[in-house]
């Protein structure tokens, strides 16, 4: 999540978690709900059944869905947009899906593709799922199908009894390496301090990435959103991780 005043993670309003091969099941997301205002649902209304899709266990048709066959990315924990619709609008070869559990956020991106359509650059890239990330890379996405994955700023689950929870943790890096194509990046940013050293060493573990160097198949240029911007506000340094999939 790239925004406001939440990290990556948030519920499905009240839907129960459901187990899988990761977790037996731990949630990496905070329990909140959100409603939408009169203009967020009439966008929702409008928009959504085009744009947007439960998380489920069918594997996606990506290339109907999109209407064509472009490189993949996955952001997870797009939060009301920002990250999604800048990368979207930056990258308009690219095809963009964004994973999020919070619907008003949801509805905020929702709004912003829809502006977009107005402008004389409008985002016809991106699309949104709406759950649990590890469930979409799991039942979702096949080997090898994503040419990139961003997961800006997740939650840190700081106290310590709550590590069990963060999401980048050692089977979530082996199962984004199998979905990754050879090639293919992870792009990881964090401001907590020691998630960071967790996530580096997590995913320097993982042996089919390796620390990204070169010229990357996606962008790299993330825009400061308004939560990176409080960060740096308090003095919280950005930590910043790519790594490749080994065997281009």
């Amino acid at each position: 999540m790239n925004e406001a005043d939440q990290h990556t993670t948030e519920t499905l309003d009240e839907r129960p978690t459901r187990g899988n091969r990761l977790y037996p099941r731990v949630t990496s997301f905070r329990s909140r709900r959100g409603s939408l205002t009169d203009p967020q649902q009439q966008c929702w209304d409008r928009r959504w059944p085009e744009l947007g899709k439960e998380v489920g266990d069918d594997p996606l048709d990506v290339e109907a869905w999109f209407g064509r066959s472009a490189p993949l990315v996955l952001e997870i924990g797009s939060g009301t947009g920002t990250a999604a619709l800048a990368m979207a609008g930056a990258e308009p070869e690219v095809n963009l899906i964004a994973v999020e559990v919070y619907k008003p956020g949801i509805a905020q991106t929702l709004q912003g593709i829809e502006r977009s359509y107005d402008s004389d650059a409008p985002i016809e890239n991106l699309r949104i799922l709406r759950g649990d990330a590890v469930e979409v890379l799991e039942k979702m996405l096949t080997t090898e199908s994503l040419t990139g994955v961003r997961v800006f700023f997740p939650d840190p689950w700081p106290k310590a009894r709550h590590h069990k929870r963060r999401l980048l943790q050692a089977p979530t890096f082996a199962l984004i390496a199998d979905r990754l194509k050879p090639g293919g990046v992870l792009h990881v940013a964090t401001d907590h301090a020691d998630y960071a050293e967790a996530i580096a060493e997590v995913g320097d573990a993982e042996p089919r990435l390796a620390r990204f160097s070169g010229t990357a198949p996606i962008g790299l240029e993330r825009p400061v959103t308004k939560f990176e911007d409080k960060a740096h506000q308090v003095g919280s340094a950005i930590n910043e991780f790519v790594w490749g999939k080994i065997g281009a």
